[in-house]
């Protein structure tokens, strides 16, 4: 083995990713954490295509489509097509969407809290600026 488990961040990274999507998997039931992620960026963004919520939610695609097709039937959103570009669909929160938001944004944020609690003001800018380098890192060539 070339470095031993101890040393690579990269593990210790995925295990702070996986505590994190577990609580907030709990946390925005009956949603998903996609679905969630995706209502959270319409609401900053309505009208958005599906291939732009792709990008904002860092998802394919193909897995966007999945979980617009479901919160469409869930009744949380809409989606139009675009009056400029009818290829294009726009998608709007309906408002049971926004109620839907609402309730699993306030778990979410519970968890933020809890987790910029354990930090100072400046450890968590440290913090961020060590995740940009950690990303940068791995996207060197």
């Amino acid at each position: 083995m070339g470095m031993p488990a101890g040393d690579r961040l990269g593990l210790d990274v995925k295990r702070a990713e996986q505590a994190l999507l577990a609580a907030k998997h709990a946390a925005v039931k009956p949603l998903t954490v996609p679905q969630y992620a995706a209502l959270f960026a319409l609401s900053s963004t309505p009208g958005a295509s599906s291939a732009a919520l792709a990008r904002a939610c860092l998802v394919t695609p193909q897995a966007m489509t999945v979980v617009l097709r479901n919160l469409t039937e869930l009744g949380y959103i809409e989606r139009a097509p675009h009056p400029l570009h009818s290829h294009v669909l726009e998608t709007h929160l309906t408002a049971a969407g926004k109620q839907a938001l609402a309730t699993a944004d306030a778990a979410a944020v519970a968890i933020e809290r809890r987790i910029a609690a354990a930090f100072t003001a400046a450890e968590r800018d440290t913090l961020r600026e060590l995740l940009a380098r950690f990303v940068a890192a791995i996207e060197q060539p």
